[in-house]
């Protein structure tokens, strides 16, 4: 059974927008475990410009399902991770200027900086997850560096779905779903888990879901956007049945 993590990061977005207490990330993390959620994802950037440090505090707190955190390879969020202990931490890039992650992680140019967060979140028994672009040489420097989970970044592939009208027999399409495929091979064949994410919705996530050996997906602007009309419930529940669906 696939896991489905929903990202709440644009909940705060909106919340921040007038720098007020509402929409609360924490209820809404609350309404999608109601719906069916497995997980809780969410990006403490070092701008702060959506999820707050509070938030993620009360996250841990009040949250029942699994936590975790996305963040940059840095020594304050490694001190703020080791305080928190989310069951997962993702190390991804980040930049200033980006509206959002824009690619995976380079790991092959840092790897022994990389190595040394990975060793102290996992002292604190924290899982450790990469995000990294379908590409088989950051899959093995991301068994290297001792993570034990690669989140496969789905945005070209999904940029391509929609870009060739949603179908799903473009061959630009297929070939961006073969990477994934066959990264996601080479990293169970060494011994890490294959999750996946990014720009993934109602119409592009199936699939995804298909591939063998997929453990979690993460999921987050078109949750929200979607509850926006719907509520985060129901959109949940929307985006498991196509997820359950698929995997069959």
């Amino acid at each position: 059974m696939i896991e489905l993590g929903v990202n709440v990061d644009h909940v705060a977005t909106v919340r921040q927008a007038r720098r007020t207490y509402e929409p609360d990330p924490v209820w809404a993390a609350v309404e999608a475990h109601l719906g069916g959620a497995d997980g809780i994802t969410v990006h403490l950037r070092e701008d702060r410009r959506h999820i707050q440090d509070k938030d993620v505090s009360r996250l841990r707190e009040l949250t029942h399902i699994k936590l975790n955190l996305e963040m940059a390879a840095t020594d304050e969020m490694v001190v703020i991770a080791r305080r928190i202990k989310p069951e997962m931490a993702m190390l991804v890039p980040e930049g200033r200027h980006e509206v959002t992650t824009e690619g995976g992680l380079d790991i092959v140019s840092q790897e022994k900086k990389l190595k040394q967060v990975v060793v102290k979140l996992a002292a604190a028994g924290i899982v450790v997850s990469v995000f990294i672009d379908p590409d088989l040489k950051q899959v093995e420097a991301a068994k290297r560096i001792g993570a034990s989970v690669c989140e496969m970044h789905t945005g070209p592939y999904a940029h391509a779905f929609h870009a060739k009208g949603r179908d799903a027999e473009s061959p630009a399409v297929v070939l961006q779903l073969k990477k994934i495929k066959k990264s996601g091979e080479r990293i169970r064949a060494l011994g890490m888990r294959f999750n996946a994410g990014h720009a993934l919705n109602y119409f592009n996530v199936q699939p995804v879901a298909r591939l063998d050996g997929l453990r979690e997906l993460h999921i987050g602007h078109a949750i929200v956007s979607r509850a926006l009309f719907v509520g985060m419930r129901e959109a949940v529940r929307e985006m498991k049945r196509l997820i359950t669906d698929a995997a069959r």
